[in-house]
């Protein structure tokens, strides 16, 4: 799949830069790639002031709801910081792949990220809500 620019607020640039700069000496930890995969999406990202981000826009702490493109099957979730993930409740790490791949995705842009049988393909239906413009959680 063709990549897509991705948009991000300075200060989650700024936090998820100095998450990245943290891991780049250290042994243990989250896995390598992933910090070199966000660094990567980091460094292609068009930035804006946070007042500025448009409302359809996964930030970090976003509430949203996805299509699976093979099952048609809705999910919801929130795209979190690493010491607040918590996949049972919906909160989606920013180092998982799932994470990566969505952050600064747009509603109707589509991410296929590796599975352990293939690529899985969602699209962004909907941002429920976003710290940058808070509203009414609604259903997906």
């Amino acid at each position: 799949m063709k990549e897509q620019s991705i948009i991000l607020t300075w200060p989650d640039h700024a936090q998820l830069t100095a998450l990245v700069e943290s891991q780049r000496f250290k042994k243990n930890g989250y896995d390598t790639q992933a910090f070199q995969r966000l660094a990567g999406e980091l460094a292609r990202a068009q930035l804006v002031a946070s007042q500025d981000i448009p409302p359809d826009v996964v930030t970090m702490d976003s509430h949203i709801c996805v299509r699976d493109l093979d099952s048609s099957e809705t999910l919801s979730f929130t795209l979190s910081w690493p010491d607040r993930s918590d996949p049972g409740n919906g909160r989606i790490n920013v180092l998982a792949p799932l994470g990566m791949a969505l952050l600064g995705c747009r509603v109707g842009q589509e991410v296929e990220w590796p599975v352990p049988n293939g690529m899985r393909r969602l699209r962004v239906e909907q941002v429920i809500s976003q710290p940058e413009n808070p509203s009414a959680p609604e259903a997906c």
